[in-house]
């Protein structure tokens, strides 16, 4: 009998602020001459939005081509969409923090049925949470309002404004309504505990056979997915960075800002090999 061919490897990746960073975030610091080459990889509004460093671009392609890559990311499926990312489409990608699996593009609705009937059993609406959030969020720091793909809820906001106690108040009144609060740069992200980017990728690894499984994230709403993986990375960035946040098979890295993104396509590639 033929031999099967060996399974892929699985990784899966966040996306802002650990693979793409904009232009605020890239952290690049010392002489300008030295610093590295950029790619485009976002547009909006006829903008650009978001860079990759050109090698890590080349070492992405490069990932994409040799395993079961697939982004991973808190965005919306319109957000998503805007990026560019090289190296082949992503058969499936996570959006929505795992509220939709897309499949060659397009949204599983299966998936996306399963996901919100699990969320009406076991935490508050999200019309609950954002009554809470326009009704104790102060117009002084807050710029924006904003909720996504009817999943959850975040706030734009004037980080220098924002008090601190005010989110750690917030958190604990989500908690006990089964959410969870997460502060990402100029983002608060209200999102319900079930929902889970962990989740989606366990439904991917399932439909694929694929293994093992490699994670990166920079935020609360990655450690699900960096405590599921049999290896990760973090990048020396962010809220877990911040809160000096590891767990047992996840290596916190040193670099920051986009050469981190390089670093950690450096290390898939590495342990996918």
């Amino acid at each position: 009998m033929p031999i099967p061919p060996p399974a892929p490897v699985l990784v899966a990746s966040d996306l802002d602020r650990t693979l793409i960073y904009s232009a605020a975030a890239l952290h690049l610091t010392g002489p300008d001459e030295d610093a590295p080459r950029l790619l485009c990889v976002e547009v909006y509004e006829g903008k650009p939005l978001s860079y990759m460093t050109e090698t890590a671009a080349g070492l992405l392609a490069e990932l994409a081509a040799t395993t079961l890559f697939v982004p991973t990311t808190t965005r919306t499926r319109a957000q998503y969409r805007r990026i560019s990312l090289p190296g082949p489409p992503p058969r499936y990608a996570i959006c929505a923090n795992g509220g939709h699996l897309l499949v060659d593009g397009e949204t599983d609705t299966d998936w996306h049925t399963r996901v919100t009937a699990r969320l009406a059993d076991e935490c508050a609406p999200l019309a609950e949470v954002r009554e809470h959030l326009l009704r104790t969020a102060d117009p002084v720091w807050v710029r924006k309002h904003r909720t996504a793909e009817d999943l959850f809820a975040y706030l734009v906001l004037d980080r220098d404004l924002l008090p601190g106690q005010w989110v750690k108040e917030l958190a604990g009144w989500a908690g006990e309504r089964g959410w969870t609060v997460s502060l990402q740069g100029r983002k608060l992200y209200a999102v319900p505990a079930p929902l889970t980017k962990s989740a989606a990728v366990r439904e991917v690894a399932r439909r694929t056979g694929a293994a093992p499984t490699l994670a990166a994230g920079d935020s609360l709403l990655d450690t699900d997915l960096l405590l599921a993986a049999d290896r990760g990375w973090r990048p020396g960035h962010g809220e877990l960075a911040d809160a000096g946040w590891s767990g047992p098979a996840v290596e916190a890295l040193p670099e920051r800002g986009v050469l981190a993104g390089e670093r950690i396509t450096r290390e898939f590639l590495r342990a996918a090999s």
